[in-house]
């Protein structure tokens, strides 16, 4: 095995933490998985890995060296596509916020996909907090405020949000005319499913952005959810307004206090800080501002 294909496995088997592992996604056998870390350390004349039956880790020479791999394995794949005129290519994996990737991601993938045919396109939905080296993710699309992390990030936009309840909890409770009228009013608790957080609601008022707690009866961790318990009448949600447009064109739930919106939710896409992006992430995130930038988000 040449020196490059001996730091792509060298690099996988850092990011799986697994000789398995690495060797399942590389499609060779452990043994060649093995041998090829081996060699390196050989030539390096440098420990490279700690092993235990359990767990495979960096050493710090091995964090250093693993560094350089992603750099140089990205320069090479840059070079070769600029010498022989190849467009991007490979597996793209990406990682979505659910509703967003349906509204948003899915619908324009047919047109990316046709400017980039010979990229393949993998999606997982979820809303947690991934680790993208580890689990294999080229890039993650999160909505809301991003948590401290190591990842970079690339802001894409921000979702309008609407303040609204069903007509029927409207006749029960009255319709409120400023934050100060919600004293007596319930709402639906979203609570993040990535912290498990209760979201409060939030409204403007004289430029200022003001927080406002009221009780629940049912806390949901689901967009569709939310809206759903909504039009039973449940209490007034605060949600992207893509979630709820055709119920407020047919009046299945009403707007409430469009004079203090809460602010809008930013849109970001993340991707490891410590690697460079491959061609194919760099074209999809190009793409994703655009798309967002079309859309007015």
């Amino acid at each position: 095995m040449d020196r490059y294909d001996a730091m792509r496995v060298f690099t996988r088997v850092v990011e799986q933490r697994s000789f398995t592992q690495a060797a399942q996604d590389l499609a060779i056998p452990r043994s060649t998985a093995t041998d090829a870390v081996k060699q390196l350390e050989t030539r390096l004349k440098v420990r490279l890995l700690y092993r235990t039956t359990r767990h495979v880790s960096p050493t710090l020479d091995g964090e250093a060296y693993y560094q350089r791999c992603l750099m140089i394995l990205a320069a090479v794949e840059d070079a070769e596509n600029a010498f022989i005129g190849a467009r991007p290519k490979g597996l793209l994996r990406v990682d979505a916020h659910g509703t967003l990737a349906r509204h948003f991601l899915l619908p324009g993938l047919p047109a990316f996909l046709a400017l980039y045919p010979d990229i393949e396109f993998f999606m997982s939905e979820s809303d947690r907090l991934v680790d993208p080296v580890r689990e294999g993710i080229d890039c993650v699309v999160r909505v809301g405020k991003l948590i401290d992390s190591d990842m970079a990030a690339r802001r894409l936009g921000a979702l309008e949000e609407a303040t609204c309840a069903s007509p029927d909890y409207i006749k029960r409770f009255g319709l409120p005319v400023s934050p100060a009228d919600l004293e007596g009013h319930r709402t639906i608790g979203f609570r993040s499913s990535a912290t498990g957080a209760l979201m409060p609601l939030e409204f403007t008022i004289d430029g200022t952005v003001h927080s406002r707690t009221l009780p629940t009866t049912v806390s949901v961790t689901g967009a569709e959810s939310l809206v759903a318990a909504a039009r039973l009448g449940l209490g007034i949600i605060q949600v992207p307004r893509y979630h709820v447009a055709g119920d407020l064109a047919c009046g299945t739930l009403l707007p409430l206090l469009a004079d203090y919106p809460p602010a809008p939710i930013p849109v970001s896409v993340l991707y490891p800080r410590n690697r460079q992006l491959s061609p194919r992430v760099r074209v999809f995130i190009d793409w994703l501002g655009q798309e967002f930038a079309k859309r007015n988000v």
